[in-house]
């Protein structure tokens, strides 16, 4: 997988920014409700487009490799870094 494929299927599943697992199959189910080719005005070709940016994605996140560092950890959740202070 290229880096270009990457963006290719971000933009195709309208994605921004960061993303869990559970809400990339949220937003390919939501729109494969709307594009699949057995709903009334279903689009195949669009289906297809973001089946194939789905799988891709998926298999981008299964193979990714997470770091459990204190840096990566705060990345993630940063309200927390501080949370102590706030009480």
């Amino acid at each position: 997988m290229e880096y270009k494929e990457l963006q290719n299927a971000l933009e195709v599943l309208d994605i921004t920014t960061r993303f869990s697992h559970a809400e990339l199959k949220d937003r390919y189910k939501k729109l494969s409700k709307i594009y699949h080719p057995d709903v009334e005005g279903g689009d195949e070709a669009k289906f297809v487009q973001i089946l194939g940016a789905y799988k891709l994605l998926e298999a981008y996140i299964k193979g990714f490799r997470y770091s459990f560092s204190e840096e990566e950890f705060y990345a993630q959740k940063p309200f927390l870094k501080f949370s102590s202070e706030w009480f």
